[in-house]
């Protein structure tokens, strides 16, 4: 989309405030920056990441091994102050052995007291790296479900609340690889995204082995350069962002869309378009605006939805998403010409 184009549609919007230009873009800044010191190549990567997190949801990446993922969620964590030096960053390595109250904790006898107590599991975090998701089994997998949809685990009678910023990245391998059990539908639309890292460009590979040592360094070094506050305010400035009807009808032409096209076995539900709706939001925010544009839409449909669809052959998987979205950009294009 043009400049012009762009232009016309903020006039049209009439956002109420643009004090999101102010401190919160100027913390997503420093937050991008921070993280781009060690992970390299990946800008894009990381801010559908941030979008994420700022729309309260959680993220899995799939990609072969040796791509950045595990750096990616330790910067991240490291970046973001919480009760003590550094949000608390937990890492769970997902085998074929694991059992679900690894990841919850379990009830431990206390000698002292006499009694049972609860051993709280590497789930009570704030940033929870879930490596490999796809190497436990679907029973273990499940036990992520409650936590992720509704920030609190239920324990025989008991329910514990999660802390207010908890946030899952998880990985998986390709479900070519042996080993792998692919993750059921019900999991896979707890993930408000799903991305790949991919290779980064020769040019940042050669800089990466140049590099390496100072790499590590600011790796081993990472400074916190935002704190939960930060985060949580982010989070409300996401919810004043202004969406036009126009996009919203947008989104519900495209969700619609994905059930009738004939490359689609299945499509998206409903709270598929909550979760865009969500994620425009902190996207906006991301990009200093307080208001939504097509071009936000064009960017997040693809990681936002395609995961929660069923294609009829792999053929489908990118051309029946693009053609939906390239139709409902061109009406909104149209539409903003008109204005």
């Amino acid at each position: 989309m043009n400049q012009d184009l762009e232009q016309t549609h903020s006039e049209n919007l009439k956002p109420v405030t643009t004090s999101v230009e102010d401190k919160s873009g100027q913390n997503i800044d420093v937050l991008i920056e921070n993280i781009g010191k060690v992970v390299k190549g990946h800008r894009e990567q990381i801010v559908q990441i941030i979008t994420c997190l700022i729309a309260k949801g959680h993220i899995l990446l799939e990609d072969n091994p040796g791509s950045g993922k595990t750096v990616m969620a330790k910067t991240l964590a490291y970046s973001l102050s919480g009760k003590h030096e550094h949000s608390d960053f937990k890492r769970i390595q997902f085998t074929p052995d694991l059992l679900p109250m690894d990841l919850i904790g379990s009830h431990l006898y206390d000698e002292s007291n006499k009694d049972f107590i609860f051993k709280k599991g590497p789930l009570f975090c704030n940033i929870l790296l879930a490596d490999e998701i796809n190497r436990a089994s679907p029973k273990v997998q499940s036990a992520l479900l409650e936590c992720m949809a509704e920030n609190q685990i239920s324990i025989g009678d008991q329910t514990y609340k999660l802390e207010d910023l908890f946030f899952v990245i998880a990985t998986q391998n390709p479900i070519e690889m042996e080993g792998t059990y692919p993750l059921p539908n019900a999991q896979l639309d707890r993930f408000f995204m799903k991305i790949s890292f991919g290779y980064v460009s020769e040019d940042i590979e050669l800089e990466i082995y140049k590099k390496q040592l100072e790499i590590q360094r600011s790796q081993d070094a990472v400074e916190a350069v935002l704190n939960m506050t930060d985060i949580l305010a982010l989070r409300s400035k996401a919810e004043e962002v202004h969406v036009d009807d126009e996009i919203i009808q947008g989104i519900n032409n495209i969700v619609r869309g994905t059930r009738e096209h004939s490359g689609i076995l299945l499509g998206a539900s409903v709270r598929a378009g909550i979760i865009l709706l969500k994620c425009l939001r902190a996207y906006a925010v991301i990009n200093k605006r307080n208001y939504v544009i097509e071009d936000d839409l064009a960017s997040l449909v693809k990681p936002v939805l395609q995961h929660r669809l069923l294609f009829k052959s792999r053929g489908d998987e990118t051309n029946a998403v693009d053609s939906i979205v390239k139709k409902e950009i061109t009406r909104l294009s149209r539409l903003n010409l008109k204005r």
